[in-house]
């Protein structure tokens, strides 16, 4: 896999983070610095463990399954992707739980809810070579990035790009997963 291809993963799996900083900037009170760095940070330092939680939990199947690996990586990211577009377009309104004090279990949280689907991505780069360390690394220091924009553009951006972030993300996943999925079966180079 290559950097590029890790680098739109990351990006793609930001997407969750970005569209729930975007969210809680519109709440957040000027001046709260610390706690939107914080908030940036967790979601950065969570989407960095989990691919690392899914890679060795897919290490422990990898003979098992290896024959199917690319099947498996099709599904997931498939999945993830579908699932992330859903989550754009459904006309749910979470304007309630915006509006609630964001202390340090919040936090933790939503840092937890917006990275389990990097898991499930850590679970696939189990079957790909790669390098877990730094595929992590730039997943969440690329998190980190988007989720701090996100935040401090929150009252700028509204609700609107929040929205379609995850739209965007969720083709993402399934482009890479796609193109995985026509390599492994030879369809393309």
């Amino acid at each position: 896999m290559s950097l590029i291809e890790i680098i739109l993963i990351s990006a793609g799996l930001a997407m969750d983070a970005f569209g729930v900083s975007i969210g809680k900037g519109l709440t957040m009170p000027v001046g709260e610095n610390g706690r939107k760095v914080t908030l940036a940070f967790l979601f950065g330092l969570f989407q960095f463990l989990m691919p690392v939680i899914g890679w060795l939990i897919g290490r422990q199947f990898i003979d098992v399954i290896s024959e199917w690996d690319h099947w498996i990586i099709f599904g997931l990211l498939g999945y993830l992707g579908v699932a992330m577009i859903h989550e754009g377009l459904s006309d749910d309104d979470d304007e309630d739980d915006d509006k609630q004090f964001l202390g340090a279990w919040e936090m933790i949280m939503l840092s937890v809810a917006t990275s389990l689907d990097a898991m499930a991505v850590g679970l696939t780069f189990a079957f790909l070579p790669i390098n877990i360390w730094e595929a992590s690394a730039t997943i969440g220091v690329i998190t980190f990035g988007i989720s701090l924009v996100g935040i401090y553009l929150g009252k700028f951006m509204g609700r609107f790009v929040g929205k379609y972030a995850d739209v965007l993300g969720g083709g993402v996943l399934i482009l890479i997963g796609t193109k995985i999925l026509l390599q492994h079966l030879g369809i393309i180079g």
